[in-house]
C-alpha cells in the first residue's frame, strides 16, 4: 500500500535514509515528507523506528476537487466500512493551501459529514466524533485543486516520545533534535556534549541512536491501534524485537550542561522517563566554564537562543562569541555544530561552517551550521 511520512521541511533526505535503512520500498523524498510502500508489518516498523517523522499516513483518496461539494462527493464515494464502524470515533485534521476551497475546519466538517451520511443511509447508524483521541484519525491535505485523505497511522505526533513531561521554555522538537543529531557528521562511536542542553533533548536523542533504541517504545498509543485490521500479535512481536536490539551501553560519552539549574533538573527527569538517565550525563555549568567531557575529539552541538522566543538579539551576541571561542580554544579538534535562526548571531561565532544546512524550526527558518576542526 502507499505511504507517506510526513516531516519538517530540510528533513526529507533524512527521513528518506530513515526508510532506506529500515529496508522498506519505493522510497522517494518530496515537499514535507517521503513517499515510500509497505504492508501492515512494514507501517508499523515506520512508526516504531522513524526519529525524524511527525506522522505516517495511508492514503485512502486522491481527487480533483473545485469545491466543498466535489469534496464531499469524493469523500463519500469510498466504501468506508472497509476502514471503520459506526461504533468508531473518528476526527478529521485539515491543511489546505492555495486552494478554492479557503477554510479548513469546513473542509474537515465536509469530510466528517459525507461518511457520517454513508453509515445513515447504508445502516441508520453513525460514527461519532472524537477530537481529543479519535479511534480512526484522517488527514486531509488540500493543494490548489487536489485533495489527498489518509488514514493517520501515527495519532499524536511522533515527535511526542513520551520522556518529556516538564519543558523549559522553547524547547526544542524531538523530531528536530534527532535530524540534527544525524545531519551533523556524529557518530555512536566518538563522544558527543551539548554545552547549552536546555531539558535535554539533544543528548538523549543521540543517546537513543547511540543504542539503536526506537523512539516508538515509550509511546502510549498509535493511531493505528484503532484499525480494524490492528494486528495486535505483529505489533507485541515488532516491539519485543525492538526492545531486545537495543544496547544498554555507550562506546563514548554523551553529555549535556547548562548553567540553569532548572534545566539540568529537568534533563535529569527525562533522561530518566526516557531509560537513558543511568548513561548520559547532565552538569549545571556555564558556557564560559565548559570543559571537553572527554581527551578524546567528538561533536559539540547545541541550540542557543537567538531572539526570536527567548532574549533579545543584543543580549545573545555574547553567548555566541563565546561559543566560538570555545570552538576554536578548549574544543579545538572537536567537529562543532550550532542551530540557529538568526544569522546575524551566528556570523558572532567569527567562523566559517564547512556546511550550512536549511532547517525549519516550526515556520522560523533556520540553519544547522556545521564547523570542522
Amino acid at each position: 500500500m502507499p505511504l507517506f511520512a510526513t516531516c519538517a521541511r530540510g528533513l526529507e533526505a533524512v527521513v528518506a535514509r530513515e526508510l532506506t535503512d529500515l529496508g522498506l520500498p519505493a522510497v522517494t523524498p518530496g515537499r514535507g515528507g517521503v513517499h515510500f510502500s509497505g504492508d501492515l508489518r512494514q507501517l508499523y516498523l515506520a512508526n516504531l523506528w522513524l526519529r525524524c517523522a511527525i506522522r505516517v499516513l495511508r492514503p485512502v483518496m486522491n481527487a480533483a476537487v473545485a469545491g466543498p461539494d466535489d469534496l464531499y462527493e469524493a469523500v463519500r464515494a469510498i466504501d468506508w466500512t472497509a476502514y471503520l464502524t459506526p461504533d468508531h470515533t473518528i476526527a478529521v485534521d485539515c491543511n489546505v493551501r492555495d486552494s478554492a476551497i479557503t477554510h479548513s475546519h469546513y473542509a474537515a466538517l465536509r469530510v466528517k459529514d459525507a461518511i457520517c451520511d454513508q453509515f445513515m443511509e447504508r445502516l441508520g447508524v453513525r460514527p461519532s466524533v472524537d477530537v481529543e483521541e479519535p479511534m480512526v484519525g484522517l488527514n486531509l491535505h488540500i493543494f490548489r485543486n487536489e485533495a489527498v485523505l489518509s488514514l493517520d497511522s501515527s495519532g499524536e505526533s511522533l515527535h511526542k516520545r513520551g520522556y518529556r513531561p516538564i519543558q523549559t521554555r522553547a524547547p526544542l522538537n524531538e523530531a528536530l533534535a534527532a535530524g540534527i543529531v544525524l545531519l551533523c557528521g556524529w557518530t555512536k562511536e566518538t563522544p558527543l556534549a551539548d554545552p547549552m542542553c536546555g531539558s535535554g533533548t539533544l543528548p538523549i536523542e543521540a543517546c537513543w541512536i547511540a543504542i539503536h533504541r526506537p523512539p516508538g517504545l515509550t509511546r502510549r498509543r498509535f493511531g493505528f491501534q484503532g484499525w480494524l485490521d490492528f494486528d495486535v500479535r505483529l505489533w507485541a512481536e515488532l516491539r519485543n524485537s525492538a526492545r531486545a536490539s537495543a544496547a544498554n551501553r555507550l562506546a563514548a560519552p554523551i553529555a549535556g550542561s547548562d548553567a540553569r539549574g532548572d534545566a539540568i533538573m529537568f534533563s535529569h527527569q527525562n533522561a530518566r522517563a526516557a531509560g537513558v538517565g543511568h548513561l548520559v550525563t547532565f552538569t549545571v555549568r556555564d558556557i564560559a566554564a565548559w570543559r571537553p567531557p572527554t581527551p578524546v575529539s567528538g561533536t559539540v552541538i547545541c541550540n542557543p537562543p537567538y531572539g526570536e522566543r527567548i532574549g533579545e538579539e543584543k543580549d545573545l551576541l555574547p553567548v555566541y562569541r563565546n561559543l566560538g571561542e570555545l570552538f576554536q580554544g578548549r574544543a579545538a579538534g572537536w567537529t562543532a555544530a550550532v542551530f540557529t535562526g538568526n544569522p546575524r548571531l551566528a556570523d558572532a561565532i567569527g567562523l566559517t561552517p564547512a556546511e550550512s544546512i536549511p532547517l525549519y524550526n516550526g515556520k522560523i527558518p533556520c540553519r544547522l551550521n556545521i564547523y570542522k576542526p
